[in-house]
Order: C-alpha cells, then structure tokens, then sequence
C-alpha cells in the first residue's frame, strides 16, 4: 500500500467511525420521534456465541443477538449509559481529542451519568464497540498501558498541533510510546523489512543497545507483557501497510506463548473486532526446546502454569505441530526460563548467535 493510499485509509476511516455514532443516535431519534420505546440490537458476548473461525483465524461472534430496550426497565440505565457513550464518543471524535478509560469514568459524572465503578463503563465501551465494528481506540478512547516502538520509520503526525510534523522512530534511545498520537499518524517510509516484537523491557533495552534494528534491519516493539490492544493494532499496520513480517519473542513459559497467540490471533474478549490481530506473526521462541538446546538456567513450573498448558493443548488456536510440541515439550521437562536467561553465555549471546538462528528457523 502507497502513502497516498495509506493517508486515504485513515482519512476515510475517521468518517466512516463518526458517521457510524451519528446513524446510531438518528436510529435512536427515529424510533422516538415515531412513538416508540428506542431498542437497540448487538451480538451476544456470551460464551456460548464465541468460536474460533478457522478462515478468519481468531475467535469471532456467533449469530445471536441480544436487545436492549427503554421499554423494559432493567433495561433503561445501561440503555442510557450506551447512548451517553456514543455522544461522548462522538464529542471525542469530532473535536479530535482522546480519553482514556479512566477519563470516561469520571467524565461521566459531569453528564449527571452514573457508574458503579469503572468496570461497567468499561462494559458500555464495549457494548458499543459491538453494536458498531469499531474499536474504542477507533472512538479516541485509549487505556493507561502503553508499549514501545524503536527503528527506522518515519511516521506523520496528524493529532491537532502536530499535524504534518514527521518523527523517525530511532528519535529516541528508549523508543517512543505507543500512545495516541502514534497510532493514529501516517507511516511515511522505511528501510526496515521485519517487525520484532519483545515482551521484556530489559531485552527491548538490549536490542537498542546492540543496533539489532540497524543488524537485523528491523522495527522492534515492547509490548510490555500481554500488548495492549493499541499495540496490537499497530503491530498489525506495521504488517499489513508496510508488508512487513512479524516475529514475536516471549519468555518461555504458557504465559508467553499466550502473549504471543493474543497478537497472532486475538482473544475472547475481542472477538468482536477484526483489526486486532496479525495472523501471519511468527512465534520465535523462547520455546521449551530452545530449553533443552541451549541448556538455558530455569525455574520449575508450578501447579498453574501446568494447568495453563493443559488449557491451550485444547484451545482451537494452538492446534498447529509446532505450538503443540512447545506444549508437550514444556510438560515433560517440567521447566520454564525467562529471556533473560541466554545471558548466561554473555550479555550479547542473544543477539549474535540466538537471535538470527531464530529469525532463520521462522521465517
């Protein structure tokens, strides 16, 4: 995709976002202005309607439908508390500023709209993501959690005050948030032809340090633990804008494997939405064999890391021969190790003899 394609994309889908909210309330005013209760209608979030589709390759909703109706009064508060979101949304969207979830919380409090506490303004967020196809983030509504990104791309601004101002992302020696303003701008160019993506702060620092951006030519992204949902959408510009492969380094343990199926192909609680993922990302290790290989220092696997595994040896997702050896690997020794834990051989062995073995055996 060319720049001048990408800019288009982004133009058209800020209108595509607040022409949704405004058809929302018309639909909403239309019911109202013809006499009748205003109801609205949105896939069910229930267990029972999320599957994984194989072809879409992430969980995705089923075909029942829930209505949420002024007529039926158990109905009315979360009725008016969607409505306010969608204004509230539109009013972000429109005058070009964010909040946070946090922020949303407490505006609501200046609107006379209650909550009982943030967990059910965050529900309402996402009954509206449900009911519209987009994310909140697509809404200017972001969370406190923010990641990283260093490398050579060159991105433009287009937030209010910093619109056409470009920034190449190695500005910074400790990698520039992913934030708002990031995520929203324009991609400009690039010399890079990989994406890497770290759980660890630590091993992030190291990889700046070593130049791994300028010897592995690649964009290199802290998801600090599981990504925030932000992240995950970059990363996924990244890949589908810039065509660039993604390859994804964890701890090795369950947990890390889940960091890296969440960006691959989702989860649950998003499955909803469709932009999150980047199905074609590699899981680069630690893996359980990269254990026994590299004879890495380890901790034993407590009650709940096996539990985990025995969890994601059933899910859908992680049907595939590689995530299923990792797995069975993991439950026969019994073992786990941090990234941290190639540095046994030297502070730069992870880069100059792990790393490009990795990248060769994933791509």
């Amino acid at each position: 995709m060319g720049r001048k394609e990408r800019k288009t994309s982004v133009i058209e889908k800020k209108k595509e976002v607040t022409v949704s909210l405004e058809n929302l309330g018309l639909k909403i005013y239309e019911q109202m202005d013809k006499g009748y209760f205003p109801s609205i209608e949105m896939p069910s979030r229930s267990t029972e309607n999320i599957y994984y589709d194989p072809n879409f390759r992430q969980f995705i909703l089923g075909d029942r439908k829930v209505r949420r109706t002024a007529r039926n009064i158990r109905h009315i508060k979360p009725f008016t508390q969607l409505v306010w979101a969608a204004f509230f949304s539109h009013e972000l969207t429109t005058q070009r500023k964010t909040s946070t979830l946090r922020d949303v919380y407490y505006s609501a409090q200046a609107y006379e709209m209650t909550f009982k506490d943030q967990q059910e303004s965050n529900n309402i967020i996402t009954d509206l993501e449900t009911i519209l196809g987009f994310s909140r983030e697509d809404f200017n509504i972001f969370p406190e959690e923010r990641s990283a990104v260093f490398g050579d791309l060159t991105i433009e601004y287009t937030v209010p005050g910093y619109e056409g101002k470009t920034l190449n992302l190695t500005s910074h020696p400790d990698g520039v948030l992913i934030g708002p303003a990031l995520t929203s701008s324009e991609f400009i160019e690039t010399t890079a032809d990989k994406v890497i993506a770290i759980e660890k702060g630590g091993l992030f620092t190291r990889f700046i340090e070593e130049s791994v951006h300028k010897k592995f030519n690649a964009i290199l992204v802290l998801t600090a633990g599981q990504a925030p949902r932000a992240t995950r959408h970059f990363i996924r510009r990244l890949n589908k804008e810039l065509n660039l492969p993604v390859y994804i380094f964890t701890d090795g343990d369950p947990w890390g494997m889940h960091i890296a199926m969440v960006i691959i192909s989702g989860s649950a609680n998003a499955a909803h939405l469709r932009e999150l993922t980047t199905p074609d990302a590699k899981w680069s290790g630690v893996w359980a064999t990269d254990i026994v290989n590299y004879k890495l220092p380890t901790d034993p696997l407590d009650e709940v890391d096996v539990k985990r595994l025995y969890e994601l040896q059933r899910d859908p997702r992680y049907k595939d021969p590689l995530w299923q050896r990792e797995i069975k690997t993991f439950l026969k020794i019994k073992r786990k190790a941090e990234q941290e834990a190639f540095s046994r051989y030297g502070l730069t062995y992870i880069v100059d003899e792990y790393l490009p073995a990795k990248l060769k055996e994933t791509k």
